[in-house]
């Protein structure tokens, strides 16, 4: 007679599949017993609190509630309060380059550094001069425009 074709990895492979099975019978079982299907509109039901918070408990009727006219609810941001603010400002130039004809501005004020460009400038300025300047939004920030020496 022949040896039993069965080997290690295949009795292995088939506890494998027996654990696994159990394992899912037993899941189901549970899921079965945890059920909560048909149990009610009560255990369904959220309430909503005074802060917006869900909770399983019915608000309390007998507490004050605060009114709130619809007319006093601001949608949107509120507008700023526009502060008028010098659009002239001074600094100093820290870099400029006649070749390539930029540099950079810091402002006397906040020491912010602001590039300024050939094309904004009144008149031609060098390193360490003392400017006016105006800020202008551009590209990768603000830019120095109109500058002229002080």
């Amino acid at each position: 007679m022949g040896r039993s074709q069965e080997s290690f990895s295949k009795k292995e492979k088939e506890k494998k599949k027996q654990k696994k099975r159990e394992e899912k019978l037993r899941k189901r079982e549970e899921r079965k017993e945890n059920n909560l299907k048909g149990e009610g509109l009560d255990n369904m039901i959220g309430y909503v609190d005074e802060f917006g918070n869900l909770t399983d408990t019915p608000p309390d009727p007998t507490v004050k509630k605060e009114v709130i006219k619809a007319s006093s609810i601001v949608l949107g941001i509120p507008k700023k309060e526009h502060i008028e603010e010098d659009p002239i400002r001074k600094g100093k130039v820290d870099f400029y380059n006649d070749e390539k004809g930029f540099g950079f501005i810091i402002d006397a004020e906040n020491n912010e550094k602001y590039f300024v460009h050939v094309s904004g400038l009144k008149e031609p300025i060098s390193e360490g001069d003392k400017v006016t300047y105006e800020l202008e939004r551009g590209m990768k920030g603000m830019n120095a425009v109109r500058v002229s020496h002080i």
